[in-house]
């Protein structure tokens, strides 16, 4: 494995993102600058809403499947993770989005927030989701309509801190 595969990974990952979120008739904006936030999915004409609705996404991407939940997003007010999976061609690729309360909710469920790492860092991740995850993880699966509610309906009632 070449040390840019990392890279790579992010990058195939962002754009089947944005396809996914395109295909729904969100549209994206890029920031310049990489502050927590990837994406910003955002409606400003489309007659199912009535007002401008955005909504910021951060996006990890693996070519297996990869879960974390980490408290340094807690800040950012209705933001979406994105666990987009299966990039590396083995399995068809998936992706999940929560935001940081649902994730963290799942962390609780799985006594991640009871670990050392949790205590100390903040964080906790898996590479290999047990059943048990996957069962937490199954109603954040996206569709076409799933992608149009989440990030719609999170931004319009403003919950999900």
């Amino acid at each position: 494995m070449s040390s840019t595969e990392p890279a790579l990974v992010e990058i195939i990952g962002r754009h089947r993102l944005i396809q996914e979120l395109l295909s729904v008739g969100l549209e994206v904006a890029v920031p310049q600058r990489d502050r927590g936030i990837d994406l910003i999915a955002y409606v400003d004409r489309d007659s199912r809403v009535s007002t401008f609705v955005a909504v910021p996404i951060q996006m990890k991407a693996a070519t297996g499947r990869s879960f974390s939940i980490n408290r340094k997003y807690a800040p950012f007010r209705n933001l979406l993770h994105a666990f987009v999976w299966g990039l590396g061609g083995g399995a068809e690729p998936v992706t999940y989005a929560l935001t940081q309360a649902e994730a963290l909710a799942i962390g609780e469920s799985m006594g991640w927030t009871k670990t050392e790492s949790w205590r100390q860092t903040g964080l906790y991740t898996t590479q290999q989701p047990s059943k048990r995850l996957l069962a937490h993880l199954e109603p954040y699966r996206m569709t076409p309509e799933a992608w149009w509610k989440k990030a719609t309906g999170l931004a319009a009632s403003g919950r999900g801190a």
